[in-house]
């Protein structure tokens, strides 16, 4: 019988706010780490002229193939329709404090 494997690693598609309005999203294993990343100006190229990036959307995900579809799906996605899915999350997070 195979032997089911213990998955611990966790990833988090993400959505950044740029000071100039814009959004970026991308994905990782290690959220604060990455976000204190492109807050230093190492991260991603697209941010770096327009720091700082504040965090405004998160999910986590237990595995990576899940993250990373998910990251393609909110990169097609309309500034409208980010803005709403930034609002929902918004709301969540208020509504569980």
């Amino acid at each position: 019988m195979p032997r089911k494997l213990a998955r611990k690693r966790k990833y988090w598609v993400y959505i950044v706010k740029r000071k100039d309005g814009t959004y970026y999203t991308g994905y990782t294993n290690d959220l604060k780490s990455r976000i204190a990343l492109h807050n230093k100006g190492n991260g991603a190229k697209y941010l770096r002229r327009k720091l700082p990036a504040k965090l405004v959307y998160a999910k986590e995900y237990r595995y990576y193939k899940n993250a990373l579809r998910s990251e393609r799906n909110i990169k097609k996605l309309t500034r409208e329709q980010k803005e709403k899915l930034i609002a929902n999350y918004e709301n969540k997070s208020l509504d569980s404090k």
